[in-house]
C-alpha cells in the first residue's frame, strides 16, 4: 500500500477511505467489524464517519467505537475521520457550528467512538450564521485540550474554503486541511473553483459519492443481471444517462476493469485529491476495491472519459475564471 499526504500536512493515509455510512442502517454490527478488520489487513488506515450516521444518529460512531475497544491496536492504526453540524436533537444549539455545540458535539462522538481524540474533525456543511473567529477559537481549544488534531470541510464552496483560510491565518492557527466534496465523473462542478482553492490552499480533497450512487459502478450490466442494488433502483438516472453509460461500460470492458474501479482510479488521477470515499456494504465489496490504486489510465483513456464525462462549464476542464471569462 503506498500512502499518500493529506494535503499540505505530514499525515500518510491510504488511497482509499473506509466510508461507513452503511454501518447499521444496511450492514450489520457484525459485518461491519468485519471489514474494517478486513481494511486493516489490506492497510487501509482512513476511515470516515459522522455523528449524523445510523438510526438513531450516532449508531455508527458507537459500532465504531466497539470495534476500537477490541483492542489489538485497532484505533492506534486508524486515522479517524468524523463530522459535525447536522441536527442531533430538538432543542437548539445541538446542530451547526457555535462554539457551544462544536464542544458538546465532539466530547459526544468522542463517547461514542471511545476514544480520546479523533485524528481529522469535518465540519459537515458551511454554517453561514456563526462567524469564523468563533469557529477557529472553538477548534482551537479542542486542539489545545488533545480533543482533535486536525479540521476539515465538508461539502463548502472554493470561496468558503478561501475565507476559511484567511480567518484561520488571522487567528495564527493551521486551518483548514482537507474538503470533503461530491465528486465522480458525472459530478464535476467541484473543478470549476473547489478543486483549484483546495490546491492553492494545501487542502487534500476526499470525494464522497465517486461512483455517483452506483451509476459509474457497471449498472446496466447488473440489470441484465438480475442483480439489485443502490444503482439498478435509480431507473430515472439510468434511463437519463444510458447511451452515456453504455459507452462507458464498453470502454471498461475493453480495458478488461470493473467500471467502479476505473471511476475510482480517475479519481486518483485529479488535481488535490488524496483518496475517494468506498462504502462497502459487505466484506466482498471491500475486497473487490482494493486493486484500485494498481490501476493505472493511460492518456487516451483519460481523454476518452474526458469525452464521455465533459465538465460541465464551458471550455471544456478550464476552472475559474477561464471557463467563464476570457
Amino acid at each position: 500500500m503506498e500512502y499518500r499526504q493529506l494535503g499540505r500536512t505530514g499525515l500518510q493515509v491510504s488511497p482509499l477511505v473506509l466510508g461507513t455510512m452503511n454501518f447499521g442502517p444496511r450492514t450489520s454490527e457484525a459485518d461491519s467489524h468485519a471489514i474494517m478488520d478486513a481494511a486493516h489487513e489490506a492497510g487501509l488506515n482512513f476511515f470516515d464517519t459522522a455523528n449524523r450516521y445510523g438510526s438513531p444518529h450516532g449508531q455508527t460512531e458507537e459500532i465504531l467505537g466497539r470495534w476500537f475497544a477490541q483492542g489489538g491496536g485497532r484505533r492506534e492504526r486508524t486515522v479517524l475521520a468524523t463530522k459535525l453540524y447536522g441536527q442531533m436533537g430538538d432543542w437548539p444549539n445541538e446542530g451547526k457550528l457555535s462554539a457551544l455545540n462544536i464542544r458538546r458535539a465532539a466530547d459526544a462522538s468522542l463517547q461514542r467512538l471511545q476514544t480520546d481524540y479523533i485524528d481529522l474533525y469535518q465540519m459537515h456543511h458551511v454554517d453561514r450564521d456563526t462567524p469564523w473567529d468563533e469557529i477557529w477559537e472553538a477548534m482551537s481549544v479542542l486542539r489545545q485540550q488533545g480533543k482533535i488534531l486536525y479540521v476539515g470541510s465538508s461539502n463548502f464552496a472554493g470561496w468558503h474554503m478561501a475565507t476559511a483560510q484567511g480567518a484561520a491565518e488571522a487567528a495564527g492557527v493551521v486551518g483548514l486541511v482537507s474538503e470533503q466534496s461530491l465528486y465522480n465523473l458525472m459530478s464535476r462542478w467541484v473543478e470549476l473553483e473547489v478543486l483549484p482553492a483546495a490546491e492553492h490552499h494545501g487542502l487534500g480533497v476526499i470525494p464522497w459519492s465517486p461512483l455517483s450512487g452506483g451509476l459509474l459502478g457497471g449498472v446496466l450490466a447488473k440489470q441484465r443481471d438480475g442483480v439489485e442494488g443502490r444503482g439498478t433502483a435509480n431507473t430515472d438516472g439510468i434511463e437519463k444517462n444510458r447511451e452515456v453509460l453504455t459507452a462507458y461500460e464498453a470502454l471498461c470492458d475493453d480495458l478488461g476493469e470493473k467500471p467502479a474501479d476505473v471511476a475510482l482510479a480517475w479519481l486518483l488521477t485529479r488535481p488535490a485529491v488524496t483518496a475517494p470515499i468506498i462504502g462497502p456494504r459487505t466484506p466482498q465489496q471491500l475486497q473487490d476495491s482494493l486493486r484500485v490504486p494498481e490501476i493505472e489510465l493511460d492518456d487516451a483513456t483519460l481523454e476518452r472519459l474526458d469525452e464521455l464525462f465533459p465538465a460541465p462549464f464551458p471550455r471544456g476542464s478550464k476552472p475559474a475564471p477561464e471557463a467563464y471569462a476570457w
